[in-house]
Parts: structure tokens; sequence; C-alpha cells
């Protein structure tokens, strides 16, 4: 039976049941960080790999720049597919919780991760090849659709109101860390094996290798209670019958604006870990060992400033964090590839080092921002189709674009141009949107779903 303005009220006006204490919080915590690390790992592989073998593997008689950009395109896919994976996933969990959607995301997107790494190659299967690529990445695109924004909500609705950005932030920890270890998982296999042996079998190794860190994610996270706002949710009848559309009633501006004002955090760190190593290894002649170690560098920043600028949004407020970041990203774009342009090594990890500060403002309290635009009956369908359309607008096309202007311009400064109009876009949306980082999240509610800040 369709739920009563009685219960609607109800959902969003009560006062929200005790958060857990600080053990448990760290426990839930935990398993969110593992857990997308996990998910970010397997998903970067493949960016790894588009930039440094998928054109020789199953794109291998077409002109280079082609091949390249067919690789980025076939990268691209999972991000349609993570749209469609917030609605999917977003759904059962508004209706079944928050646990259970993170536990099948998890295993869909390992079962992907490891059939991506037994593909066979154009040389042995011909145009099928890409083909199964393509569609095992949209599979990996739907898993992640739904583990993001899952992940969220486990910590930042269990947290203390005053410790919300620090906890949200948390999770965003796991973007860095999982491109880290994806990073640290081709060098190995760079150091260990000849260019043929990588092209050949090599790049492989990574992906089959994921298995060992799914089973660790599904292993904590069969372990973690699901959060007090689904529970109030579900104790007091109100879910929504249809959270897609009960969503887009009420929250369409919140959507819509949420996935623009988050449209840089993707064009950006994209920028540094796909664009960004394709250019440095075919235009600058870097190795892709030293492109590779850059960028582990900038993910341990941004393991470190990530949180530290969650905790600074639950002190000043996500707005203002976040703003800055954007904003450093767009004065940071010329720079960038200034400083690469140098041909020094020196040059080349302090272009990385300030970026990945800047995006690391932005990105530290934008999932917290995001949670709390939301109510709880569909805070997890909002939050995950928001966040997932800024991935479509922004990482989706960028390395596609990149090495489209590239290739277009000769010029680094056309890429510099694009970064930077992205982040006025996401400059300009997230000052129509509200800051509730102060209010009760319980209490975000249909009443308010249509206000944005004028």
């Amino acid at each position: 039976m369709e739920e009563t303005m009685t219960a609607q009220l109800a959902t969003d006006e009560a006062v929200p049941n005790a958060r857990l204490d600080q053990s448990k919080m760290r426990k839930i915590a935990t398993a969110s960080v593992i857990g997308t690390t996990v998910e970010w790992y397997d998903l970067f592989l493949f960016g790894t790999a588009s930039a440094l073998v998928f054109n020789q593997v199953f794109f291998p008689d077409l002109p280079p720049a082609v091949g390249t950009i067919l690789s980025f395109l076939t990268f691209a896919a999972a991000y349609v597919a993570r749209t469609v994976g917030a609605i999917l996933f977003g759904h059962f969990g508004d209706r079944l919780g928050r646990k259970s959607m993170l536990l099948v995301s998890l295993l869909t997107m390992g079962a992907a991760t490891l059939a991506i790494g037994l593909v066979p190659d154009y040389h042995t299967i011909g145009v099928a090849a890409p083909f199964i690529l393509l569609f095992l990445r949209i599979v990996q695109g739907l898993a992640l659709g739904g583990e993001w924004g899952g992940a969220v909500l486990m910590t930042v609705e269990h947290a203390p109101e005053n410790k919300r950005g620090w906890y949200g932030s948390l999770v965003q920890v796991g973007v860095p860390f999982g491109t880290l270890l994806a990073n640290v998982a081709f060098l190995i296999v760079t150091a260990t094996v000849s260019q043929e042996a990588l092209v050949s079998w090599g790049w492989r190794v990574p992906f089959i290798a994921s298995v060992l860190l799914v089973a660790v994610g599904i292993y904590i996270r069969l372990n973690i209670e699901e959060t007090p706002s689904f529970q109030q949710v579900r104790e007091q009848g109100a879910k929504a019958k249809l959270p897609f559309a009960y969503l887009m009633k009420h929250y369409w501006k919140q959507v819509v604006l949420g996935g623009v004002a988050t449209l840089s955090t993707g064009s950006t760190f994209t920028l540094m870990v796909a664009s960004g190593m394709n250019y440095g290894t075919s235009e600058k002649g870097f190795s892709a060992n030293l492109m590779l170690w850059v960028v582990l560098v900038a993910c341990l920043l941004g393991l470190v400033f990530i949180p530290f600028f969650g905790r600074l949004s639950d002190k000043y407020g996500r707005k203002p964090i976040i703003a800055a970041g954007i904003a450093a990203e767009a004065l940071l774009a010329f720079p960038f590839f200034w400083l690469i342009n140098t041909g020094n090594v020196g040059a080349l990890f302090l272009a990385y080092a300030l970026m990945m500060i800047a995006f690391s403002a932005n990105y530290g309290p934008i999932a917290t921002f995001l949670a709390e635009l939301f109510g709880s009956k569909v805070r997890y369908s909002g939050l995950s189709i928001s966040y997932m359309l800024s991935g479509l607008l922004g990482s989706a096309i960028t390395p596609a674009i990149t090495v489209w202007l590239l290739d277009a311009t000769g010029q680094s400064d056309s890429i510099a141009w694009y970064i930077a109009a992205a982040a006025a876009l996401s400059f300009v949306a997230l000052f129509l949107l509200n800051d509730n980082h102060k209010r009760d999240i319980d209490r975000v509610g249909a009443t308010t779903a249509i206000s944005v800040d004028h």
C-alpha cells in the first residue's frame, strides 16, 4: 500500500536513534573503506591498462591514437552503466537496506574483474575480444553504481552529526587507495616482465589477483550492521514504493545540480590517472614506470589530504572547502601541463602533487555534502544517481576528449581549458545547492527537498 503523508512526515521529522559508539563506528568505517578500495582498485586497473596496453591487446590494427581513443571509450562505457547501476541498486538499497546491496555489488565487481583478466585478445578471437571486454566493463560499472552510495551511507548514517564530513571522507579515500594499489600491481608486473610479456599476459595478473581483495572485502562486510536511518524508515513502514519516481518528483534539482557540482572531481582525477599518464608517456617521453610512480605518490598525498579536508568541512561547512578545491583545480589546470612540459621529473611530481591537493579539497567533503541533500527513504538512490551522473559528465568522457583535443590542436593548453571549464560548471552548481552540514540528517525530507540557494 502506498505510504501515507503521515508516514512520510514521521520519517522526515523523527528524532534519530542513537548512533554507534566509537569502536563500532571504526568497524563500520573500516568495512566501508576496504570494500570501496577494492571496487576502485578493480575499476582503475582498467583505466591503467587502457592507457598502457589495451590499444595493443584489443585494437592492434588501428592507428595508435584511434586505438587509444577506443580503449578509453570502452573505459567510459562503465560510467554509463554506473548510472544505471545507481538507479538499480539505489532502488533495492532504499527498499531492502544498505548492507545487502553492498555485498551484491562487491561480488559482481569481483566476478567481472576476474573475467576481464581471462578474456582472450584480438589475435585469438578477433573482434569478439573488444566486445566481450566492453560487456565486462559495463558489468563493472553496474557494480560500482551500487557500491559507492551504499558505502557512503554506511558511514554517514551511522556517524555523529559533528563528524559526518570526517567519516564520509574516509570512504572517499577508497579512490586514491584503490588507484594506488592498481598502480602498485602494474609497477610490480612491469618491473618483472618484458614489454612483450606485459602485452601478452602480464597485464592479466593484477585483474586475476583482485579475487583476493574481493574475498577480504566480503568477509569484513558480512559483520556490519544496517544503518539507523534505514532501520527507522523500515520500522515506520515509510519506504518509498518506487524510490526513483519519488526521488525525481521531490529531489530532481538536487540530483541534477549535485551531479554537475561533482563534475570537476571526475574530470580532474581522470586527468591525473588516465589522460595525464597517456600524455606523459606518448607526448613527453616519460616511461610508463615513472608515470605509475608519479600517480602512486599523488595518491599517497590523497590518503592524507582527503580526510583532512573532510574534517575541515565539519568545522567550516562543506561548501567553502569544496569551492576552494574547485577553484584550485581550475587555477592549476594550465600550470599542471606547463610543469609536465618541462620534461623535468621533479616538475612532473610537483604538478601531480599540487593537483592532488586541490582535488582532495573538492573530493573529501563531497560525498557527505551529497548525502545531506536527500531524505532517508531515497537517500541511497539520490546520492548514487547524483554522483554517478557526475561520473558520466566528467570521468567518462575526459580521457577520450583529451586525446582528441591533443590530436586536433597539438597543444596541451586545450586540455587545460577543458578542465577549467568543467570546474567552472561545478562551481556554479555548488552554490545553487544548500549546505546541510549542521542539520540532523534524518530531518532532511520532502518538505525541504526543492529548496535550493538563490
